[in-house]
């Protein structure tokens, strides 16, 4: 969630694959600690190579949960998995127990903040390859967690800002976790609400830089995030066991934005703009894994239902006396996903195979109305051609994948197969249309020394695809709108990332991955009809960069308890413009990215104290009208002092935004398409203020 702004559009299904987002890969070299003790006899045994943490390592942090203990390791940084087509292969860097965490709703964030850090009994860091789990690259955290008597968190965490919000007093979570005979269950409430705001001034200069128009806007956003969920393990008869989860969540928002404007030969006038959502969202899945002629066979369901109405308003008010104009969007987006899926694993020489085939049926059922307002104040409906439909996916997909040792020190692992979708739209220039798409992925693991892990991946991936960019839509905030798209395919890529991690043994470890994307059939913004523009399909795109990151431990230089986490990344995009033919970055990709975390924890005390840094930049969004780019920053500062024993809890008070980042819009608008000449040149700099936020946990 952006510190500053939170303007939302409505939010639709997402199918397909991987997002086009940039993966991070998981580092992971962490300090010598030896043998692994020997493991407990219900938890796997430790993987040849694998670097062991355990509960030991993590005594100064003073770590309540699995979580803590996590991003503790050095060099590693939680990767969560995306969301897939169906469930998909595993993605994300987190194992529990050896096993990928099921279902949609579950984020590994949530579930390892549930685990208390005395059920924790080692985190192992190992290279994917090495593992029996399809889809998972670069460095994996495994962490082994044996569940006790009955234990409860809670976490409180309000936030306060100088400027444009009202405190944040209902931020938090409550979970209790245990074992009951032959069940181990987790059951937790969470509210992860936030607040935004800012305020500020919007110069407006015609072609020739002289000012047309100055603005004033103030804006402040409220959400509350607040999800219920269960989780129960059991451990069945022989070597079965079977999982089940569930979930209830209700996401509020509410936006509300105040402006005025001012110009020459302009009249004076105000604005008002409004966000409004409501959004319910039910998740039920489970899978039951048994022995069976050899191996394990894993069967695998889901089903999940999101009801998300959402209404905008933007009404403007003149000084001189003039109707006021506005409009209105209403939109209702009703998705639904039902999900079965199948695994069979088993050892054959001295590899793993594993088969899977899955079923994916995806719905979503919109209504949209768009009003403008009338002289006498009633609203009237304009025609929206395209928002209105149902677009409705049933998808099969069958893989096979092998992994097995080449040598003691190189391990390689490959999948392979594909998937048939028949993707249709009943209303609004109805579609229906049938795709096969192959898929795969080889990778392997190289201990090249016995301080340096080399790791190669190379995969075809099928992306991700939002049901909403097949339906017309209506910005009025940003006075956008999108025509719609019915003839919409996922995007497909060769994906190549090449990663080093060297351990600096006392010093901590270093990681820096080299990758490359090719994609066909990128999603931008492409035009539709003479002046019409919709997300919509470009033949060919690429990208690549680095990425650095390191832990580097301050204790052998006399700074004891004290360690600095840095993490860079820069890369490099290119897509040809449907409109001008020309090369430029795709929409919106990152550009450069730094973030510098230093934390000292006081050797022989309570206390520990630390900061952050980071600073980031985007690519501009290249719209068939318009260019602009829309950040926050450019610096983003934050420090803190923690107390890690108050009567038994972990407070921590923390100021952010320390160097007075901003809420920026850079855009150029043209009379007409990018082609034509520029009609305005906008400029927005709004103040978000300095941020007071504390945090408060404890256990029962």
């Amino acid at each position: 969630m952006e510190l500053g702004a939170c303007r939302r559009a409505p939010r639709l299904l997402l199918i397909g694959g991987s997002t086009l987002a940039l993966a991070i890969a998981a580092p992971a070299l962490a300090q010598e600690t030896g043998d692994a003790p020997p493991p407990e006899p219900t938890l796997p045994a430790a993987v040849e190579g694998a670097k062991t943490f355990l509960p030991a390592d993590f005594t100064r942090f003073a770590p309540r949960n699995a979580l803590d203990m996590l991003r503790n390791v050095p060099g590693f940084t939680i990767r969560e998995a995306t969301q897939e087509r169906g469930l998909g292969a595993a993605t994300g860097n987190v194992l529990i127990n050896g096993q990928r965490i099921s279902g949609k709703s579950n984020d590994v964030i949530t579930e390892l903040g549930r685990i208390p850090a005395s059920n924790v009994t080692r985190i192992e860091i190992v290279d994917a390859a090495t593992l029996n789990v399809p889809g998972l690259s670069g460095q994996i955290a495994n962490v082994f967690v044996k569940a006790d008597a009955m234990s409860g968190q809670f976490a409180w965490r309000p936030e306060f800002r100088q400027r444009n919000t009202r405190p944040l007093l209902t931020r938090g979570e409550v979970s209790v976790s245990g074992k009951l005979g032959q069940f181990d269950y987790n059951v937790g409430l969470q509210n992860n609400s936030f607040r935004s705001g800012a305020g500020g001034r919007t110069l407006v200069y015609a072609a020739d830089r002289s000012l047309i128009e100055r603005r004033h806007d103030v804006w402040t956003g409220s959400g509350e995030d607040v999800r219920a969920s269960a989780r129960v393990t059991w451990d069945g008869p022989g070597d079965s066991v079977a999982n089940l989860n569930a979930s209830l969540r209700g996401f509020f928002y509410d936006y509300r934005e105040l402006g005025t404007r001012t110009g020459p030969g302009l009249v004076d006038r105000v604005r008002r703009v409004t966000n409004d959502e409501d959004e319910w969202i039910w998740e039920v899945g489970g899978d039951y894994e048994f022995g069976l002629a050899g191996g394990r066979l894993k069967l695998i369901g889901l089903a999940r239902s999101d009801h998300d109405p959402f209404e905008q308003g933007v009404r403007t008010e003149f000084a001189s006396g003039d109707p006021d104009t506005g409009n209105r969007f209403l939109n209702i987006a009703d998705t639904q996903e039902r999900i079965g899926r199948a695994e069979y694993r088993w050892k054959w020489g001295k590899g793993d195979w594993q088969i899977s085939a899955e079923g994916a049926f995806n719905s979503l059922d919109n209504v949209t109305e768009f009003l403008d307002l009338r002289p006498d104040g009633s609203f009237v409906e304009i025609e929206l051609p395209g928002g209105t439909a149902t677009v409705k996916e049933d998808r099969y997909e069958v893989m096979v994948s092998h992994g097995r040792p080449l040598s003691s020190k190189l391990t390689v692992q490959l999948a392979a197969g594909g998937e048939y979708s028949n993707l249709r739209q009943i209303g609004a220039g109805g579609l229906a249309r049938t795709f096969w798409r192959p898929k795969g992925l080889f990778s392997a693991a190289w201990k090249a020394t016995p301080r340096l892990d080399l790791s190669f991946k190379l995969q075809r991936r099928v992306g991700q695809l939002n049901f909403g960019d097949f339906l017309a839509t209506v910005n009025l905030t940003d006075d956008r709108e999108n025509a719609g798209n019915v003839e919409l395919v996922p995007t497909q890529s060769w994906e190549a990332d090449l990663e080093g991690t060297r351990n600096l043994g006392r010093y901590g470890t270093t990681t820096l991955r080299l990758y490359g994307r090719l994609y066909d059939d990128i999603v931008d913004t492409i035009p539709i009809g003479l002046d019409g523009e919709s997300r919509g399909n470009i033949d060919r795109a690429s990208a690549y960069g680095a990425e650095w990151k390191t832990t580097f431990n301050f204790d052998p230089l006399g700074w004891k308890g004290a360690k600095l986490d840095l993490r860079a990344q820069a890369q490099k995009t290119r897509v040809r413009d449907p409109l001008t033919g020309e090369h430029r970055p795709i929409s919106g990709n990152l550009l450069h990215f730094i973030d510098l975390t230093l934390r000292h924890d006081i050797p022989d005390s309570d206390w520990a104290w630390g900061g952050n840094i980071n600073y980031s930049l985007y690519a501009k969004d290249y719209r068939l009208t318009e260019v602009g780019r829309v950040w926050e920053g450019p610096v983003w500062s934050s420090a803190y002092v923690e107390h890690k024993d108050v009567m038994g809890l972990t407070v921590r008070a923390t100021i952010s935004n320390i160097f007075a980042a901003t809420s920026m819009w850079d855009r150029t608008v043209y009379a007409g398409r990018r082609t034509g000449p520029i009609q305005q040149i906008e400029h927005r700099d709004r103040l978000i203020g300095p941020i007071f936020s504390f945090q408060v946990r404890g256990k029962f």
